[in-house]
């Protein structure tokens, strides 16, 4: 099971921007194709109704930004201004590590919670005891989008799930943290799918050269025993 949450992100962000990227280009082309006087492809052109095209787009996107953000927690690629946690010492760096993605959890737990309370509100109770059978009673149906005519609360899902999911990456990195004092980085001049260069020896990929990122207390980065040594009086050498 952790195996599959592991790239659930990865999946459903591959989908969803395929599927997009093949609605708009469909879309498009019937566009210009239907003011081609073609007889006979011009009316069945005329005759397919793509008005839902552009809201569908737009709900995958929305759908697409809720779970990259996750996905941004569990590999390392959230930006931070962390000038000043990487220049403590490592215990409270530590410390204070932990308190960011704590927070980050906190956070993230009670936005998937209040969307969670607003997709009930908006037609999702009632769906789920009509689908059972019970009794509705006096509980909202809830409005339906435009176009497409969809419960606007499975629009709205994408709140609660990729929050409730953010939430268990920042548990799931501090857990991590925790017990290796490694962080997840992520290296921003790698492209998939691409054959690299062997690095130097002495080169760590690890090192993001900036203070956008925390260091971690299991990878140096460059110029850091350097620092320390000027402090101790050594002059930098070790």
């Amino acid at each position: 099971m952790l195996k599959v949450l592991d790239h659930i992100e990865e999946w459903l962000i591959t989908f969803l921007m395929g599927a997009a990227t093949l609605i708009i280009f469909v879309s498009v082309v019937h566009r210009y194709g239907s003011g081609l006087s073609i007889p006979g492809v011009q009316d069945w052109l005329l005759s397919l109704h793509f008005g839902w095209a552009q809201e569908l787009t737009i709900i995958m996107f929305v759908w697409m930004a809720k779970f990259g953000a996750a996905y941004g927690v569990r590999t390392g690629i959230h930006v931070g201004v962390d000038v000043l946690i990487n220049r403590l010492s490592d215990a409270n760096r530590a410390k204070f590590v932990v308190i960011g993605l704590g927070a980050g959890a906190l956070f993230t737990g009670i936005v998937g919670t209040l969307g969670l309370t607003f997709v009930l509100e908006n037609g999702a109770h009632y769906q789920f005891l009509t689908w059972f059978g019970m009794d509705v009673g006096d509980l909202y149906e809830g409005p339906t989008t435009p176009d497409l005519e969809w419960p606007t609360w499975i629009v709205y899902s994408a709140i609660p799930l990729g929050s409730y999911l953010m939430c268990f990456r920042f548990l799931q990195v501090m857990v991590s943290f925790i017990r290796t004092g490694e962080l997840p980085h992520h290296d921003h001049g790698h492209v998939d799918g691409i054959d690299e260069e062997h690095l130097p020896v002495d080169a760590n990929y690890l090192d993001m050269g900036d203070n956008l990122h925390p260091h971690d207390l299991k990878h140096k980065q460059f110029g850091e025993n350097r620092n320390k040594g000027r402090d101790d009086g050594q002059g930098g050498k070790p």
